[in-house]
């Protein structure tokens, strides 16, 4: 009898495979040859689950997509009533609803290596180029959310000023990782929004 393969469980696995080989050797290295052989396949087994290598990449993007966001969406649910909190409750937990998005262990920095790759090819690849845009809007919406309660002067520039200091630390965090280790990069973050709590 042959053996029952669950169709998600596998695409899953081949995409995690794009991950590890995506954060080992780079984006330019992915194939479906290079995915089958890192996920202990035959590259017919993965050609069964993606048409074609757009199919593929498009399918590992939106899975980091959607893992960093059932991350945050568990994270936001679990904050309760936050009007109930204290200030420093409060900051805290911005600190550590926006820390999920930053390279600071080594899932987070895999799944931000590997958006970075992603993101840096939907410069040019139509394929990729909505979900990019959706996962910069979906960073400013998180922004924006954590930032709303605070009684800013100007939201709107803050929501761009603080998804931009994200950014550059999810890139220096990834690119050097001995200059931005976790805990000065932590800081960096818990230090911008204590300033804008006190401002």
């Amino acid at each position: 009898m042959p053996k029952v393969v669950d169709a998600d469980s596998r695409r899953a696995e081949v995409a995690d495979a794009l991950f590890r080989l995506a954060v080992r050797e780079g984006l330019h290295r992915v194939s479906l040859r290079t995915v089958a052989v890192e996920a202990g396949l035959n590259v017919g087994s993965v050609r069964h689950y993606f048409d074609n290598q757009a199919d593929l990449m498009r399918f590992a993007m939106r899975s980091v997509i959607d893992r960093v966001s059932a991350r945050l969406t568990a994270k936001v649910e679990s904050l309760g009533d936050v009007g109930a909190l204290s200030a420093a409750e409060r900051r805290a937990k911005r600190v550590e609803l926006l820390a999920e998005l930053l390279p600071l262990d080594d899932v987070r920095r895999a799944e931000v290596t590997v958006f970075l790759e992603f993101a840096g090819a939907a410069r040019t690849d139509p394929g990729l180029a909505d979900l990019a845009r959706e996962s910069a809007l979906g960073t400013r919406a998180l922004v924006r959310r954590a930032l709303t309660a605070l009684d800013l002067p100007d939201l709107d520039a803050e929501v761009v000023r603080l998804t931009a200091l994200l950014d550059g630390l999810s890139l220096g965090g990834v690119l050097h990782p001995d200059l931005w280790p976790a805990d000065a990069t932590l800081a960096v973050l818990r230090n911008h929004l204590e300033a804008l709590d006190q401002s």
